[in-house]
């Protein structure tokens, strides 16, 4: 299992609602019906990734996340996930309140841009970074959003949200999850656990 998923399943209660938002191949559902007893629903645009919810059995809507989650109803979901999505999204912002409004808490991760592989790259290389993490040029990317810790901790304040996890995950010598040491520089990849201020 990947290291992400590890920690949001460690934050997903037993028996509990959840709706996974660009749910790829609903892997992660997966493993969430079988360990914890889950149930839910994946949003998936991708063709192929549908198909292979289904071959998973995997209840999955093809739906643009984009275009918002008005087909549910409020606090719906114990728990909405986006998973690696946030940063492809046109307005972000708009999608974290959504997914507030439709489940009691969010789990959300996302590569941070601001890792000091990235910062290297783009000072050496004066290139925008490709690496096993930003796999994409500049031209080809469906990051539309680059973020790093800061900004979504910024983004939570802005909005009114109350962070009430937050992990940091990290590659090579440093693999595995690291605490609170320099998270925007050392973290490659950033997970949160977020609800609306009460």
């Amino acid at each position: 299992m990947r290291t992400d998923h590890e920690v949001i399943a460690k934050w997903i209660k037993p028996d509990s609602h959840v709706l996974d938002l660009g749910c790829g191949d609903g892997s992660l559902l997966r493993t969430l019906q079988d360990e914890k007893n889950v149930h839910g629903y994946g949003l998936e645009i991708s063709a192929e990734n549908i198909l292979r919810c289904v071959e998973n059995g995997i209840n999955v809507v093809e739906q643009n996340v984009d275009d918002g989650l008005s087909n549910f109803e409020d606090q719906s979901f114990d728990t909405v996930i986006m998973s690696q999505a946030i940063q492809t999204l046109r307005n972000p912002d708009k999608v974290l309140l959504e997914m507030l409004r439709v489940g009691r808490q969010a789990v959300i991760t996302f590569p941070n841009f601001g890792h000091w592989r990235a910062r290297y790259h783009l000072l050496v290389k004066g290139r925008m970074p490709v690496s096993d993490l930003l796999p994409y040029e500049w031209y080809n990317t469906p990051n539309i959003h680059f973020c790093t810790f800061k900004d979504f901790e910024i983004l939570c304040h802005e909005l009114n949200l109350n962070v009430l996890n937050r992990e940091v995950v990290a590659g090579g010598s440093q693999a595995g999850k690291i605490k609170y040491l320099l998270p925007n520089l050392l973290g490659e990849t950033a997970l949160y656990r977020v609800t609306k201020h009460v």
